[in-house]
């Protein structure tokens, strides 16, 4: 049996086993402006959290060896999407990630950063897929055996390969200020799954972070509020460019977009309710 585990669509634990459904628990966030605009859900529950999973399932292979790795780049700025293109420019050298079938693994393709990462959110826990692990490589997984997820080793090992400019998603501010510490201006992070972060942990993401995905967290958007010098991109779910780096890669992925940055006179449509 293959087991994983996501935490994902308002905040939603959701367990897939051999490719089933088979656990969906209450979201915590009841709407969410992206889902209603590109799939038609006006409201998160557990029945259209489970057709999504399903959707994703049966159209690309999520969680399942019919997994589909590598799509071309979105015209978008969410992460996976900006990571695509800092590897095609070289603004950055590899990129570590969490995604199913393969957990942390450092990769250097944009096709398949776009492939594995733009597709998924929250993966908590994951098993090895062989399509996955063969579209991957057995030499960029942190474990292959176990597919296990770890951002901090995943930095690590990225560095240990021999690359001089990483990038590393995490959710983790503690992780990310370790990884800083280790590594300084050598790695760009980014944090990622932030609902529900606290107050504390908001400051602290604004001190440690180059990009923030600010998903359905009320600390965070009220500290990037206090903050003012952000680079923001997106009305409904934003993303933040913090960092002097962080900005850059933003401003690139909006000018490639044909985007602008976010005004405040723009209007928000957020979540609901942020949390």
């Amino acid at each position: 049996m293959t087991r994983h585990v996501m935490e994902c669509l308002g905040m939603s634990r959701i367990v897939i086993e051999d490719g089933k459904v088979v656990e969906v628990s209450e979201p915590k966030v009841r709407y969410c402006p992206l889902f209603e605009k590109y799939r038609g859900i006006k409201e998160i529950d557990e029945d259209s959290i489970r057709e999504n999973i399903e959707y994703r399932i049966s159209t690309f292979g999520m969680c399942t060896e019919d997994r589909v790795t590598s799509m071309e780049n979105f015209l978008s700025f969410g992460v996976s999407e900006t990571l695509s293109s800092a590897l095609r420019d070289g603004d950055i050298d590899a990129a570590v990630i969490a995604a199913d079938g393969c957990g942390t693994a450092v990769i250097t393709d944009p096709k398949l950063v776009q492939g594995m990462g733009g597709r998924i959110s929250g993966i908590v826990e994951t098993q090895p897929i062989r399509r996955v692990v063969d579209a991957v490589g057995k030499e960029n997984m942190l474990d292959p055996e176990t597919a296990r997820i770890d951002m901090e080793a995943g930095a690590e090992k990225a560095f240990s390969m021999g690359f001089g400019k990483v990038a590393v998603t995490t959710p983790s501010v503690e992780a990310a200020e370790r990884i800083r510490a280790r590594h300084g201006d050598s790695v760009v992070i980014i944090g990622v799954h932030t609902t529900g972060m606290s107050e504390d942990d908001a400051a602290r993401a604004f001190e440690v972070f180059d990009i923030i995905t600010a998903c359905a967290s009320k600390h965070l958007r009220e500290e990037c509020r206090r903050r003012g010098d952000v680079l923001i991109a997106g009305s409904k779910v934003p993303v933040y460019g913090v960092s002097d780096v962080g900005k850059r890669l933003i401003q690139k992925k909006l000018d490639e977009t044909g985007a602008r940055a976010w005004e405040p006179s723009d209007g928000e449509v957020p979540p609901s309710p942020l949390i």
